[in-house]
Order: structure tokens, then C-alpha cells, then sequence
């Protein structure tokens, strides 16, 4: 019994050993955090203390503002159509027994389109013709009777009114050969029209009228288009028309007062710039009471019958020219609670904040009418990280050729 305790002594006085050596260790463990900590503070508390200087100028681009003449252009929804549209139509009535040309071929002006039945005409004509010859014979027997009876009345053979007779219808026969020769060329025409030809060159269409059917002169067998050059029709408003119209007569426009020598472009409908270059053909003499606009039409050349009626596109030409514009780059243009505002770098190496009225795009960039005069120096980059009297370091941006025109938006 006293072996079993001294056992268990033993056991306890070695576990209690082991619980102060690692209660020990913690505390140690504890103490070196401590001391971390502490030296880290330190370190923050010095760190701290340091003096802060102010930061340096930020690195900008920028560009100088000068005064330009800037183009302005509109543009315009167009339409396009044929520069002739001729609707074949027969002169005469009859069967229709052939189509001689290709739906939607190229056919050349005088081309033989349809044919009509020619027999009815055929034989008015022999009709015609064998009624002519029938005049031509009264006609010479009263030469004849007219050349026997004169001498015969003036030797008092005969009565002078029996001369006055023949001479009488000699006149009568005479007027009789004219209406039959008119007749025959009568006949001869209708009989060339059962041949239907194409008045113009241009691309035949789809015929509207088949073989075998009866047509009249009131028929549309089908439409001949001139496409080279092509049409382009588009309207602006009373009130554009209005300001184009007193801007040629002040010699400050140039669509209406040069419109044959300012060049139209025209963008398809799959964005595409055509190459070609149009200008206006003429303006309607009347504005739609219903829409208050007024129709323009301009051509543009159409080589290969590229272009086809009933096509859309804009049409785009130059309006006017601004003198001594400012433009400023449409990357240097923030916008703040409905204000547009341009960091300027100023003399005393801060940006300060300008708010600008804008008018109209040209290109990459804005046509400003206030809140910058000509040599400003506008900032174009590190935007986000700029405030209202942050030192800056400018730099010029490299000069940029100036964009030809600018877009205002119509008729859409």
C-alpha cells in the first residue's frame, strides 16, 4: 500500500514538472510577442514623426489652343433611284407573242423589248396601200380630163363649166392621195410599234406583263432604269432651308450657293463610304405642306450600276465654314452633374478646372464656343488622377493634322 502511493506521488510531481516547464515557455512565447509588438510601434511612432513633403507635379500632356477655320457638314437620309425612269408602255393594242430581252440585263436605247402580234397591222397596212393606189388613179384620170377639156372650152367645144368641174375634182383627187399616203404611213407606224423598244439606255426590269396575254396602250409591261449616274433624294427642313438659303446670300454657304461644286459623299447602308463623289442636282420648287420639308436631289456617278433604286443612305455635304473656332480634343472633356469641364495647365504650373459650352463634333474632337480662349493649354490624359490646383509638369502633345469637316446629324 505505501509502494502504491509512492508510485503515485511520483507520478504527480512529474507531471506537475512538465506543466511549470511549459507554463515557462508560453510566458516566454508571450513576452517575446510583447517585445514585437512593442519595437513595431516603435518603428510606426518614428516612422511617423517624419515630415511629409508635398507631392510631386504630375507629368502631362497637353495641347495649344489656336483659332481654325472648321467646315461643318450635315447629313441627310437619302434614297436613291434612277437619274431616268421610263415606264414601257404599248402604242397600240394587241397580243403579247414574245419577250426579247433579260429581266434585269443592261439593254441600250432603240432595243427591241417586246413583240405584239403584227398580222391586224399587216394587213392595214396592205389596206392602206392598195386604197393610196386607188386615189393616185382618180386622181390622174381628172389630170386627164382637165388637160382634154381646157382647150376644148376655149375653142367653146364645151361649157367653161364643165373645165370648172374637172379642175374641181382634180383638187378633190389630189386631197384624196394626201389622206391615203397619210393613212399608209399611219399603218406603217402602228405596225412598227407591235415591236416595243426601250426609249433609254439603262437596266430593264422585271417584265409586269407575260406572253400571251392581251395588252392595250394603258398596259406597264416593265420600267427602264438610267442608274449612271444614280439619284439620291433627301429633304431637310423649312427652317435648315431657311439658314442655308440666307447664309449663300451672305456669301458665308456653300451647299446652295456652289452646290454643283461642293462634293457629296454618301454612306451605305453597310457603313461603307461610297468612293464616288455627288453633288446636288437640284432643289424641288415647293416645300411638303404635311412634312415642312423641302426635297433635294443629288446624283452620283454609278459605274457597274453599283448602286440600285431603293437603296438608303446618308448623304453627307458641307453646310457651312466656322472662322477662328477653337477645337478641343473630345479625350480632354469631362462631364460633371451636367457641366462639361477641360483641366487647363496654367502659367503657375497647376491644372485649374474650365467649363465649356460645346456646339458640334469634328472628328476626335469638339467645336467649344466659351469657357477657353485661344492659347490654353488643355490637358488630355491622367484625367482621373488630376483636382482643381494639382501641380502639373505639361508637355506638348505632337501636332495632328485638323479634321476636313464636321458632322452635324439631320434628317434622322
Amino acid at each position: 500500500m505505501n509502494k502504491v502511493s509512492e508510485a503515485s506521488m511520483a507520478r504527480q510531481t512529474t507531471a506537475n514538472s512538465f506543466q511549470c516547464e511549459t507554463d515557462w515557455k508560453s510566458g516566454m512565447l508571450t513576452a517575446g510577442l510583447v517585445a514585437i509588438a512593442v519595437l513595431a510601434m516603435a518603428g510606426c511612432e518614428q516612422k511617423s514623426a517624419a515630415p511629409v513633403g508635398p507631392p510631386p507635379p504630375m507629368p502631362v500632356t497637353v495641347v495649344n489652343l489656336q483659332p481654325t477655320d472648321v467646315p461643318l457638314a450635315s447629313e441627310w437620309v437619302g434614297t436613291l433611284d434612277g437619274n431616268v425612269n421610263a415606264q414601257i408602255q404599248p402604242q397600240v393594242s394587241g397580243y403579247l407573242i414574245r419577250q426579247t430581252y433579260r429581266e434585269g440585263s443592261v439593254v441600250a436605247k432603240g432595243q427591241i423589248l417586246f413583240e405584239i402580234d403584227p398580222r391586224p397591222f399587216q394587213a392595214a397596212l396592205d389596206q392602206a396601200e392598195g386604197q393610196l393606189e386607188q386615189a393616185k388613179a382618180a386622181y390622174g384620170l381628172t389630170l386627164t380630163n382637165v388637160n382634154r377639156d381646157t382647150p376644148l372650152a376655149e375653142a367653146r367645144a364645151i361649157a367653161q363649166s364643165q373645165l370648172d368641174t374637172d379642175k374641181a375634182q382634180v383638187a378633190q383627187g389630189e386631197a384624196s392621195v394626201k389622206s391615203a399616203e397619210a393613212a399608209v404611213e399611219t399603218a406603217k407606224l402602228n405596225l412598227g410599234f407591235t415591236h416595243v423598244r426601250s426609249l433609254i439606255n439603262g437596266v430593264a426590269g422585271q417584265a409586269t406583263t407575260q406572253v400571251g396575254n392581251l395588252v392595250s396602250t394603258q398596259s406597264v409591261l416593265t420600267s427602264v432604269s438610267q442608274l449612271d449616274p444614280i439619284r439620291a433624294y433627301f429633304s431637310i427642313s423649312d427652317s435648315e432651308y431657311l439658314a442655308l438659303t440666307s447664309r449663300a446670300r451672305a456669301g458665308k454657304g456653300a451647299l446652295l450657293s456652289n452646290a454643283a461644286g461642293i462634293p457629296l459623299t454618301l454612306e451605305l447602308a453597310n457603313g461603307e463610304v461610297y468612293p464616288q463623289k455627288g453633288h446636288i442636282a437640284f432643289v424641288d420648287r415647293q416645300l411638303n405642306s404635311q412634312t415642312g420639308a423641302i426635297r433635294i436631289a443629288a446624283t452620283f456617278p454609278n459605274p457597274g450600276n453599283i448602286l440600285r433604286p431603293g437603296q438608303f443612305g446618308r448623304v453627307k455635304g458641307e453646310t457651312q465654314i466656322r472662322h477662328d473656332v477653337l477645337l478641343v480634343p473630345q479625350v480632354a472633356i469631362t462631364e460633371f452633374q451636367g457641366l462639361h469641364q477641360v483641366y487647363v495647365a496654367g502659367a503657375d504650373g497647376k491644372a485649374h478646372v474650365e467649363t465649356v459650352q460645346l456646339q458640334t463634333q469634328v472628328g476626335t474632337d469638339w467645336l467649344v464656343d466659351s469657357g477657353v480662349s485661344p492659347g490654353m493649354m488643355v490637358i488630355t490624359d491622367n484625367l482621373l488622377k488630376l483636382r482643381d490646383g494639382a501641380p502639373v509638369t505639361p508637355h506638348l502633345a505632337p501636332a495632328v493634322a485638323p479634321t476636313s469637316q464636321a458632322s452635324a446629324s439631320a434628317g434622322r
